[in-house]
């Protein structure tokens, strides 16, 4: 694991967006497609927005979803909605490449395993993605992977249901899916996260988010969210 402190929020996201751009290039060059998978938030949203503007082949790239609330389309909370605004209405990506997590079927766990064969398709079988952009919650989850749930213990799906979180069922990659990618590029920004980026880079505290693997995986954090000793700043101005 490898970390990166920029100096704002907005610097983190452009690094991150650049990290996810090459990783695209690699898989476009070595296996003329790539499948990653993208997470919501208010520093994400920064990101895909600087993502977008990248030159990159995009009609032969996919992007799938870390997770996605089960609520009604059109939902506000919904991560889709973002996704398909800045990168298929304001971007570059085809809708077609733009792979929606099922979370309005009635029967959600074989949603879920449909899902996972469309991905399948993609990124092979088993499932792996070329990168993976993730989250830190405060409490140290990823993904909609949270304490407790019993989702953390899955061994045969890349794609499940988690149990109600803060109001809210959601369909989430699993630890196998994240752990199994090529790369995994982890986006930390603000003061509050500052505890829990801490236990990330430690690998120690019992917390969904040190489940994930640790090789191939690079932080990009930017200075309020990252205790000074624990890495060199990168582009501090």
């Amino acid at each position: 694991m490898r970390l990166i402190v920029e100096a704002d929020a907005d610097a983190a996201a452009a690094r991150a967006a650049l990290e996810i751009a090459n990783a695209c290039d690699a898989a476009l060059d070595e296996r003329k497609i790539a499948l990653i998978a993208l997470s919501g938030g208010r520093t994400p949203w920064q990101m895909i927005e600087k993502l977008r503007t990248c030159v990159l082949g995009w009609g032969d790239i996919h992007v799938a979803q870390v997770d996605e609330r089960v609520v009604p389309p059109g939902d506000e909370r919904r991560n889709i909605t973002r996704l398909e605004e800045v990168l298929v209405r304001e971007g570059p990506l085809s809708r077609n490449n733009l792979l929606d997590m099922p979370v309005c079927a009635t029967d959600l766990a074989a949603a879920a395993r449909s899902y996972q064969a469309i991905l399948e398709a993609i990124g092979g079988t088993p499932l792996r993605f070329d990168v993976v952009q993730l989250g830190l919650g405060v409490d140290g989850y990823t993904a909609s992977l949270v304490p407790g749930d019993p989702l953390l213990d899955a061994v045969d799906d890349d794609v499940a249901v988690s149990a109600e979180y803060q109001g809210t069922r959601r369909m989430t990659l699993t630890l196998n899916a994240l752990s199994r990618a090529r790369q995994r590029v982890w986006l930390i920004t603000g003061a509050e996260k500052a505890p829990r980026l801490k236990d990330l880079i430690e690998g120690t505290a019992v917390i969904p988010a040190n489940r994930v693997e640790r090789r191939a995986t690079l932080v990009v954090a930017d200075l309020a969210a990252c205790p000074p000793a624990l890495a060199t700043v990168v582009n501090p101005s």
